[in-house]
């Protein structure tokens, strides 16, 4: 009888351990939201922008294209298909990154071809799926409240 209740308490303490391994804080809707698989990731698009052929040599035109580029970033983060971008800061070819909110190079490559700096050849685009966490989706909104000035104007 002892030893009965004994193994009965070990297996209910050992399913009961079991069950405390999962996530407590997990949100199904906030999961379904922001399109994350059971792990909490989804596929996105990584783009490395690399410094193209035709690098404006005029100041005014390369402060220009600038603005040009920023407004684009600008439009696609507001559409929710840009979630993360930003330059790297040393000189080398690789100029920065951007994440697209996209699961195909495809979709990707149609977004990139809307940048005026990819249009004058100013940055090419090298593209690659990525696998990240779901909660990249939420940058955009996080980024609004913490930005005091834009960078857009």
């Amino acid at each position: 009888m002892i030893k009965n209740l004994m193994i009965a308490l070990l297996l209910v303490s050992s399913v009961n351990c079991f069950a405390q391994s999962k996530n407590l804080q997990y949100d199904a809707q906030l999961a379904q939201k922001l399109g994350a698989d059971e792990y909490g990731m989804k596929t996105y698009v990584m783009a490395f922008l690399k410094a193209g052929p035709n690098r404006p040599k005029d100041s005014t035109a390369r402060v220009e294209l600038q603005k040009a580029h920023l407004k684009n970033i600008t439009r696609l983060v507001a559409e929710g298909k840009l979630i993360v971008a930003g330059p790297f800061m040393d000189d080398q070819p690789i100029r920065g990154i951007f994440i697209f909110n996209v699961s195909t190079i495809e979709e990707a490559k149609e977004l990139t071809e809307t940048d005026p700096a990819i249009k004058a050849g100013s940055l090419v685009m090298e593209l690659h799926p990525w696998y990240g966490s779901a909660a990249l989706v939420e940058t955009a909104d996080i980024h609004k409240k913490i930005e005091k000035k834009s960078v857009a104007d």
